[in-house]
């Protein structure tokens, strides 16, 4: 999986960054960032980091829930199921506990976030209860939730569908994970976003199917190993149409002002990816061919969900309609020297043929 990007005015100021990128390097390398840090967006992860930094004595200025408020009340129809994953809804409680003990200030339904400074980050301005707030910040962590990496699937050209729940591409899957392409199968979170206890058990009926599939275990033997797993996998997925619905996020991170850059690798802005739609793009492919967007060096892995939704919203159609980017190897930068060790392990020398040391 990976972090929804955010695209908001200033995201592009040193002393941005996601808040998933912060938990890494805490977990890597013990690194906490310095000085006053605010922490906006919404999803679980959000709180989590909070209260990680907050354990190795980080200064947590703000966290900004931008979670609309609506979103609680189509949360309610789904909490009669996550009340079957009792022990996922008393973390959540307990990280608010601890926010709330430590007296972080928090901010709900915020909107209009926008990052301020000139050469890195000095604070955050945003709307939330009606009014104009500004927290001043050395770091501003912003989070909207995971969403699944489908560049490797992409490369393979398994067949992908538009997840209205998570705003999100994932590959179509079977409930044996098999994809549309034969011998590819995908669980976890690649499949659609569930956690990591989902992912374990995801995985493991992957690999009874694919045991099936080649004639390892027969079809009852297959049905009778993956049954506890499937019990396993249906607790843990109680409580996700209740998360999906609370942290579903707000529609403007999908629709960013003309101004901001959306592709930072390019510097494409929203106005310009909009202005290639009223010119006649239809799609991000086309998008890219006429403005660079997504031609940078990520490959579209920061901007190609949201160009997608730019797209959609400006051309009157849906995300399934507007498609996504076409992946191109290498899928990350490879240095030559790789490329060349790879094809000496493959191709080795002949050593009937002369050489220079023959010479």
């Amino acid at each position: 999986a990976m972090e929804r990007p955010t695209p908001i005015p200033g995201w592009t100021l040193p002393g941005v960054l996601n808040a998933g990128a912060a938990q890494i390097a805490l977990k890597a390398s013990g690194t906490v960032p310095d000085g006053r840090i605010v922490l906006a967006g919404t999803g679980p992860l959000l709180l989590l980091v909070a209260c990680q930094l907050l354990d190795a004595g980080a200064q947590v200025a703000a966290v900004v829930e931008t979670a609309p408020a609506a979103n609680r009340l189509r949360a309610l129809p789904h909490l009669p199921g996550a009340l079957g994953a009792p022990h996922m809804l008393a973390k959540g409680i307990a990280m608010l506990r601890r926010l709330r003990a430590a007296r972080v200030p928090g901010y709900r339904a915020a909107k209009a976030l926008a990052v301020e400074g000139e050469s890195r980050v000095e604070a955050l301005r945003f709307v939330a209860g009606g009014r104009a707030q500004r927290v001043q910040a050395d770091v501003v962590l912003l989070h909207h939730g995971v969403l699944p990496n489908t560049q490797l699937t992409r490369l393979l050209r398994v067949e992908h569908l538009w997840d209205e729940t998570q705003l999100a591409w994932r590959p179509r899957v079977d409930r044996w994970a098999q994809t549309s392409r034969e011998r590819v199968r995908v669980a976890g979170d690649g499949a659609g976003i569930a956690g990591a206890l989902a992912a374990e058990h995801a995985g493991a009926i992957a690999a009874i199917g694919a045991a099936h599939a080649i004639g390892r275990l027969d079809a009852s033997a297959r049905d009778r190993e993956a049954a506890p797993l499937r019990r396993a996998l249906a607790r843990e997925l109680r409580i996700r149409p209740f998360l999906d619905a609370l942290y579903r996020p707000p529609a403007w991170v999908g629709a960013p002002a003309d101004e901001v850059v959306v592709c930072r690798c390019e510097e494409v802005s929203a106005g310009r990816i909009r202005e290639m739609a009223r010119l006649g793009c239809l799609g991000p492919n086309q998008t890219k061919f006429f403005s660079r967007c997504g031609m940078g060096p990520c490959q579209g892995r920061l901007c190609g969900n949201v160009v997608t939704q730019i797209l959609a919203a400006e051309t009157g159609r849906t995300p399934a309609e507007v498609g996504a980017y076409r992946i191109r190897p290498p899928l990350k930068p490879v240095p030559i020297s790789a490329i060349a060790a790879l094809a000496e392990a493959q191709c080795p020398r002949n050593d009937t043929e002369p050489s220079e040391s023959d010479a």
